[in-house]
């Protein structure tokens, strides 16, 4: 069975029910300390106070984690540095992975460059940590395996089946006019969740997502028939998270019958 669980709870509360040394992989999101409503005061922590509060959910999270496991965290350039910093006290920092949000050029600021990306913390809790490179190649197009024709290329497994993507993922940020845009001020792209679940966790494997937001991480799971357990303090995104679940797994379960399998059941809490 796929479980699924969703909790409109905070993760303070709700983590030790997880048990220690069971989750292949976590996915963070937290708030960025920039003031954004979430419809509480979550992304109202400042200097030392957010950094507090880093150090308080990285602590509280560690012990969850198998010896294969991985951890990606979400920030920016504000907190990144400090909050790496102390990671890399507890894990092996694999990558500092860029997000470019393909943020158009429409004026901004006159006293400094832009910031158009978001900074991703790629941590592991060992040198033996889980990476399925294959999962997430990126396929050569038509003109690249052509001008790769001479006979020293012919059938590398590179070639044929894609690149490894790189540390700059440029992906756009979700537009209110996105499909996939749901009713949250920063809703992550499922391309980019994607690309860490199918990387980085095992079939079967469980995911923990602390600040679950609108469920981007949940649908990723659904869809790819991984374990999830994710907390959200606001009950509108819950709602959301759910909607999205749901709609991934009739879309898995379509799938599966199309290939001659069965899906596997989630609940919802």
């Amino acid at each position: 069975m796929m479980g699924i669980s969703l909790y409109n709870e905070d993760f303070f509360d709700g983590v030790e029910r997880i048990a220690d040394a069971s989750v292949d992989l976590i996915i963070a999101d937290p708030p960025y300390g920039l003031g954004k409503d979430y419809g509480n005061d979550s992304d109202r922590r400042y200097g030392k106070d957010y950094l507090a509060f880093s150090r308080r959910w990285i602590d509280a999270i560690l012990p969850k984690l198998r010896p294969s496991a991985s951890l990606y965290v979400f920030l920016t350039w504000q907190h990144a540095p400090e909050v790496f910093s102390y990671l890399k006290t507890r894990l092996l920092m694999v990558n500092e992975i860029i997000w470019d949000r393909r943020v158009p050029s429409m004026g901004g600021s006159t006293r400094k460059f832009s910031s158009v990306h978001d900074n991703i913390g790629f941590f592991a809790a060992s040198r033996d940590y889980y990476f399925d490179l294959d999962s997430v190649r990126v396929p050569y197009d038509i003109a690249t395996k052509k001008a790769r024709s001479r006979s020293i290329f012919v059938g590398r497994k590179w070639l044929e089946i894609g690149y490894n993507p790189k540390d700059l993922w440029s992906v756009p940020r979700l537009h209110r006019q996105d499909a996939e845009r749901e009713d949250h001020p920063t809703q992550k792209p499922l391309a980019i969740v994607e690309r860490m679940l199918l990387a980085s966790s095992p079939p079967g494997g469980l995911v923990l997502d602390p600040f679950m937001g609108s469920g981007t991480s949940a649908a990723a799971a659904a869809m790819h028939e991984r374990r999830f357990v994710g907390f959200e303090l606001n009950r509108d995104y819950l709602a959301i998270a759910k909607s999205r679940v749901s709609a991934a797994r009739r879309s898995q379960s379509k799938r599966s019958e199309q290939a001659g399998s069965v899906a596997g059941e989630f609940r919802l809490i």
